[in-house]
């Protein structure tokens, strides 16, 4: 955006910083007078003003190519966002699932929520940092805990999940040598 001390030269650069100033009722009856419908009641100011500067600038630059927004259409089209966001990643333990670990003498619980991993009052995101903050080493947190492999062989199997909520297999501290 070009701008003098006066503000934006341009009509259309000048509207798009005006956006955010503007109240909920002035981006409703902007988008009416752009639109000729009235905007969608559920939006916020912050994301009308938004969808306000998108359309500006596509009457002002042009709007996808054809191909592109067909191709996009039918993209959409093929997804179920239901089944989207139903569908939970394969790699990640059912939520209840508990993970204990034995590590420096010191016995870990892991406790896998919808939110996250669980670990001495604190939620994680994945098992990875848990497995740092234990050992004091960078680790794979799946296989810290057991749910990979090396890819050499090992003497002990993995940690077992158990899907009934009940603790899952120790593991010896011998394991956990890098």
């Amino acid at each position: 955006m070009t701008a003098s001390n006066d503000g934006p030269a341009d009509p259309l650069e000048a509207e798009l910083a005006a956006l955010p100033g503007l109240s909920l009722d002035e981006l409703r009856l902007r988008w009416r007078r752009l639109t000729r419908r009235p905007a969608p009641p559920s939006l916020r100011r912050e994301m009308l003003a938004r969808f306000l500067a998108y359309e500006l600038q596509v009457r002002a630059y042009g709007g996808l190519p054809r191909e592109i927004a067909r191709l996009l259409d039918r993209l959409a089209g093929d997804a179920d966002p239901a089944e989207h966001l139903a569908r939970r990643d394969e790699r990640r333990p059912p939520s209840g699932t508990q993970f204990v670990r034995e590590y420096d003498g010191k016995v870990h619980r892991v406790a896998v929520t919808d939110a996250g991993f669980l670990w001495n009052g604190s939620l994680h995101a994945s098992l990875s940092p848990i497995a740092e903050a234990i050992t004091g080493t960078r680790w794979n947190g799946p296989r810290f805990f057991g749910l990979r492999e090396k890819a050499s062989s090992r003497s002990e199997p993995p940690v077992q999940q158990d899907q009934s909520r009940k603790v899952s297999q120790q593991r010896r501290s011998q394991d956990a040598m890098p």
